[in-house]
């Protein structure tokens, strides 16, 4: 029995958007999307030039500082979905350095939905020979010999680990008081 493992995949990634990630982010809120659980927690915030841009640091701390909904969904937005859809499918000028984050919770929601649909649409046109060949100059060296499937993978695991701490913040930030 031959199996579309490229079908599969999007099956898996496709359930987990419809019954988990897109139904946990209805209503939320610019509040929610920015409340700081701890002290010192990363987030999303505006620089000088007016773009908008995660807290970091490098190397990171270890252990890692909470981060805020805004800076978790501007990961998946931005780092998982819109880079990797442009250095794979699109023209390569994407790049850490000139992206412009999510400013508050509704754009988020909007380009959370146009990077995933964009990103499942071009994975939707892979068969099996494309999921084999390598990432090549899209990914970084030490990855760029991995079976683009081993990428579509990886990106399934953050986006619903991620979404999953975003569904967790929101039950906190609803038990807070």
């Amino acid at each position: 029995m031959a199996v579309n493992w490229t079908g599969e995949i999007l099956a898996q990634s496709q359930f987990h958007w419809d019954y988990s990630l897109w139904p946990r982010l209805e209503g939320l809120t610019d509040d929610e999307f920015f409340w700081e659980p701890v002290p010192g927690a990363w987030t999303v915030r505006e620089r000088s030039d007016g773009r908008h841009a995660p807290d970091y640091a490098v190397p990171e701390p270890d252990p890692p500082p909470v981060t805020t909904i805004a800076w978790r969904l501007g990961h998946i937005i931005v780092e998982v979905l819109e880079l990797r859809d442009d250095w794979h499918f699109g023209d390569r000028t994407a790049t850490r350095a000139n992206a412009d984050w999510p400013s508050g919770a509704d754009e988020a929601r909007e380009r959370l939905r146009r990077a995933y649909r964009s990103w499942i649409g071009h994975l939707a046109a892979l068969d099996d020979e494309a999921m084999a060949a390598p990432v090549g100059a899209a990914e970084a060296s030490q990855w760029s010999s991995f079976p683009m499937v081993a990428l579509v993978l990886h990106l399934n695991r953050e986006i619903i680990h991620h979404g999953a701490e975003v569904a967790l913040l929101r039950d906190l930030y609803r038990a807070r008081n």
